[in-house]
């Protein structure tokens, strides 16, 4: 009965709104009856926001660390006792019992691919690590050893004659997070700046005649290794890396973070399906998850994704994990089309911080004063 009493308030309240504006009243009145929908939708998952934080502080602690620091925004001395628990237990612990005498991972640097050097040290990132982990910083520094291509960048693929960008992305993330005041950090820097493409993004097949587009896997790998380089103790090249950021974010704002530009449709299904880890691939979750981190205003365009993202939110206020990326691993974290951790953290946390995407937006809040 008090839902029904509300409701009736607030559209009484967004009716005298809509007396007083001129224009497309229509278009104004979904608009408000989206809002008031969401504004429901935002209530039940606060009344159910306790059981759920209980849920994900009952996983592995990697989970708990993001959990404390993102969700619940526990005191630092708190956050980092959490943290330096990972190297310790469950996935952590895991991940680096894997790693061979001569720190290696699986058998080189990028083989097998997702048990490699390369990309086991993006999981450890990923999950939250210690970045003053000995063993993991001894790894990173092999990475950083490796030739250059010819046209620059760290090649980490001896039958290749060039860098890859997408693999100089993911590791300008992961080695300035465990490595952040090495100075090798900056080539991979120069390299990644150069090879921008006029549209703003990144491309691996840059060098490709027919190559005219960027690719958003690319772009985003690029984009997460730029804003963890400009979290280092470093100031190097700052205003052209985030003049970069810019033109790379709105590149991807330009495809509405998931569709064509010249068609209006999904450029991959997988792009619109939750998964993790992400690895090099891009999805709406990973995008949105790095606005949220690198503070980027909530635009217009972001809306269709986030409504994809919050239309996913099951009855009892998790998400699922909707797909893995095939390959050979050292073990799953979650299982497919099982309640995921990871996914409802990062879900949270991004409609968290988009807030005027959510009931109380500014846009409600001026209707309903």
């Amino acid at each position: 009965m008090h839902n029904v009493t509300l409701l009736w308030t607030i559209s009484q309240k967004v009716a005298a709104k809509l007396d007083s504006y001129s224009g497309d009243s229509i278009n104004f009145w979904r608009r408000g009856n989206r809002e008031v929908s969401r504004y429901f939708k935002c209530r039940k998952m606060h009344s159910g926001k306790k059981k759920i934080l209980s849920w994900l502080t009952a996983g592995d602690v990697s989970i708990q660390y993001q959990v404390y620091r993102d969700l619940i925004h526990s005191p630092a001395k708190t956050t980092i006792s959490v943290q330096k628990r990972i190297e310790n237990e469950g996935w952590g612990a895991r991940f680096l019992s894997k790693q061979k005498a001569d720190g290696h991972w699986g058998i080189t640097f990028y083989q097998p691919k997702w048990t490699s050097t390369h990309y086991t040290l993006l999981d450890l990132k990923t999950i939250g690590l210690c970045p003053d982990n000995k063993a993991v910083q001894k790894s990173v520094s092999m990475v950083l050893c490796q030739p250059s291509g010819a046209y620059g960048g760290i090649n980490l693929a001896v039958s290749l004659v060039n860098s890859d960008v997408c693999v100089n992305g993911i590791i300008l993330s992961y080695a300035s997070w465990f490595l952040p005041g090495d100075d090798r950090l900056k080539s991979v820097v120069d390299y990644l700046l150069d090879v921008q493409m006029a549209d703003g993004g990144w491309n691996c097949r840059y060098l490709n005649e027919h190559t005219t587009y960027s690719s958003v896997h690319s772009t985003i790998s690029v984009l997460e290794g730029l804003l963890q380089f400009r979290r280092t103790r470093q100031r190097y090249r700052t205003e052209e890396i985030i003049g970069a950021e810019k033109e790379a974010v709105e590149f991807l704002l330009n495809h509405n973070l998931y569709q064509s530009r010249r068609t209006g449709k999904v450029i991959d299904e997988r792009m619109v399906k939750l998964s993790f880890p992400c690895r090099w691939r891009y999805d709406i979750l990973r995008c949105l998850d790095y606005m949220r981190d690198a503070e980027t205003p909530y635009d217009p365009r972001m809306e269709s994704a986030l409504d994809i993202i919050a239309g996913k939110e099951r009855k009892d206020g998790r998400w699922t994990l909707e797909q893995k990326h095939a390959g050979q691993v050292h073990f799953d974290m979650e299982r497919v089309g099982t309640p995921s951790r990871w996914n409802t953290l990062r879900c949270l946390r991004v409609l968290n911080y988009f807030k005027v995407y959510l009931a109380e937006s500014r846009a409600l809040s001026q209707w309903v004063s």
